[in-house]
Formats: C-alpha cells, structure tokens, sequence
C-alpha cells in the first residue's frame, strides 16, 4: 500500500465528524492501546500484522482480508504480538445518527448492525479478490475526501453509502449461500461460477465440464445474453480488477497474475485496448492525480 494514503496513528477515540471518518494505518511500532469503547460503530478492515482483537474479553486471531465490526458500547482492544510485520488495516468510524439516516433510505443498510446485535458475531472473513474490491473502494473514498474536486461533498456521501451497502451485502451473501435447487438460469450460474474463479484458468472446455453443457451452448448463450464471447467477458471482467488493484496501490505484475493473466504482453495488450492506456501510464496516473490533489 503506497504511503500516500496513510495517517499517523491516533489516540483518539472519539470522532472530530459528526457522520464518519477513514484512516489507513500502517505501524511498525505503537503504544499498548487498553480496553476502551465507542459511541460509533467501527469498521476495521485488517491487512497484514501479528496482531489479535479482543472484543467483550473474548480474543479473535485476525488474518487479511478480515472485516469487523464493533458496535457502539462494545469494549475491545487490539493486542500486538509482535512487530515483526507491519500493523496494517483501515480503520472506518460512522455515527450512529448517520447509520439510522441510511436505514431510512433503505432497511437494506440495516442488514449488518442488526446481525451482529442478535448474534454477537463481529469478524466475518473474505476471500483476497471480494477484499481487493472492498481495497478498492476505501481508497477511492480516502482520496476523494483528500481531494479538491468539484461536487467533493455529493461523491463522498455516494462513495460511504456505496461501502456500507457493500458490506451488508458482502456478509448478506456469506450468511445466505446459493443453494443447489436455486432456480438460476444457467447464464446467472456462469457468471457467478466465473466471477469466484476469476484469478484461476476458464477455458470453455472446463466450464462445460462444469456445468454439464456443451461449449458451443455456453458461448452461444453469452453472446445472445451481451452480445461478446464469453472469453470477452471474461477479459473485461479480470481488466477491471486489475485496473481496480494497481489504483489500489498493487504492482502491475502482482494485479496481472492475481487476476488470471499468464504473461505481460497479453495483459499488455488488452489493458491498452480495453482503456486506452498502457498499465505503466495508467499507473503513473493515479500517482499523479493524488499529487495535483494535494496541492
């Protein structure tokens, strides 16, 4: 994770916001922090570190791509192990107030606060790919609140109301698995199949193995469904989280063999043609689009 997205760490447990407030926090040595509770509730997203949660005296080992959630009144605490790796994770605070405006807008937003009370269940694990995209849209969020951009104000309430959606469904989704007699057509079951074996090789053949059909019937249904091949799709789909990752701060060569492509000059190729861009330049982009904003 690049170091323009970190804050120093805070001590502070109380919020300077009246809505929410993002920090990314990347330690390599810090102050023993004792038991303490919120009036907000806390998002913590982990990503690397010997680290563990102690949450109403009851210890959770932590491993990336864990989410938790603490409620307001809940006592917790992180307890280092060791320093041995960076202590990194975002860290989201969001008041109460604006938690209940949300579930106005929708009993959607409700979903994840509501859980958790019933089943005091607060750290819900992800697989890298659903944790890259989670990544994703944290920094987006922490560079538009960073930035000086027209209409700041209208994107990040769209940007904190998109993540908090997203984290709903994201557990939603783990609490209520699909089920084998779901009545999903055979293109919605392609498409969820591909999209959780993205990072893996999809040729047709394994995909009618899969699903018992013969190729010619899955590529005639994606092109009658979206009008491309399904190879297309497939490479718009890895594209986009590529793209995704190297804003995130991930290297080219780590997004393009996370995500399924064998060789650069393929990747190269499709990234170009796809956006315009070579991955280089797009990268330097990003860069350079956090400095202008900062100026």
């Amino acid at each position: 994770m690049q170091k323009k997205y970190q804050s120093p760490f805070l001590t502070r447990q109380y919020m300077l916001s009246k809505d929410f407030e993002l920090y990314y926090y990347s330690d390599t040595s810090m102050q023993k922090v004792s038991k303490h509770a919120h009036n907000y509730y806390e998002f913590y997203f982990f990503i690397e570190g010997d680290v563990s949660i102690e949450i109403e005296n009851q210890l959770y080992p932590v491993k990336y791509g864990d989410v938790m959630l603490i409620p307001p009144h809940v006592i917790h605490r992180p307890i280092i192990h060791s320093f041995n790796r960076p202590y990194q994770r975002f860290v989201f605070w969001i008041s109460q107030e604006y938690c209940n405006y949300l579930m106005e807008l929708s009993t959607d937003y409700a979903y994840l606060m509501q859980y958790i009370i019933n089943h005091k269940e607060y750290v819900f694990h992800n697989e890298r790919i659903a944790f890259h995209s989670l990544q994703s849209k944290l920094l987006r969020l922490i560079e538009e609140m960073r930035s000086e951009h027209f209409g700041k104000s209208a994107q990040i309430t769209l940007c904190v109301n998109d993540l908090v959606l997203h984290l709903n469904r994201l557990v939603y989704e783990q609490k209520h698995p699909k089920k084998a007699g779901d009545e999903l057509s055979l293109y919605q079951n392609l498409c969820s199949f591909i999209e959780e074996h993205i990072e893996e090789n999809l040729p047709l053949e394994r995909l009618a193995a899969e699903f018992y059909v013969s190729k010619y019937h899955i590529a005639h249904i994606f092109k009658e469904n979206l009008g491309i091949s399904i190879h297309q799709y497939i490479t718009k789909k890895r594209l986009l989280l590529c793209r995704e990752a190297i804003a995130s701060g991930m290297g080219i060569t780590e997004s393009y063999h996370t995500y399924g492509f064998g060789d650069y000059s393929s990747f190269y190729r499709a990234f170009k043609k796809e956006y315009g861009i070579s991955p280089k330049d797009f990268k330097n982009m990003q860069i350079l689009s956090y400095d202008d904003s900062k100026r």
